[in-house]
């Protein structure tokens, strides 16, 4: 849960289309007024999967099946990479306009994935499946 709501304060608070443009200037692309808008409307697209994907992985409360693993690890370990295929220049532009507190959402989800796909990838070696369930004939 708290990986959808930094991604959607990300993509609907922090990100808007004057920042984008920002980042854009900082890169020195032609036309960031023209540029922006459709920039910002592509990356919140992409950022809306990213919520439903972080909004499946609250199932697996509920749900433990080998799908929604998969569904949650694919999720997680291409968030994890948030702060590698974003510019840098965005990451410049979050800072002076919010400070440290802009990037503070996306440090904790994709922070966060870091770390949730390695316990991820851990369990599953260590129970040999998802959900590092034992089995009642291993006890």
């Amino acid at each position: 849960m708290i990986f959808t709501v930094g991604t959607t304060l990300q993509n609907f608070v922090i990100i808007n289309t004057s920042l984008i443009e920002k980042m854009m200037w900082m890169e020195n692309v032609a036309d960031p007024a023209g540029a922006a808008p459709s920039f910002t409307m592509w990356f919140r697209v992409v950022g809306c999967l990213y919520i439903l994907g972080n909004s499946v992985g609250i199932l697996a409360l509920r749900s433990q099946s080998r799908l929604l693993w998969w569904t949650v690890f694919m999720v997680n370990i291409t968030q994890a990479f948030g702060f590698v295929l974003i510019p840098s220049s965005m990451w410049s532009a979050v800072i002076a306009t919010y400070g440290v507190w802009g990037i503070l959402p996306s440090l904790i989800t994709d922070g966060g994935a870091i770390f949730l796909v390695l316990v991820m990838i851990h369990s599953m070696v260590k129970y040999r499946g998802p959900w590092a369930q034992h089995r009642l004939s291993q006890q």
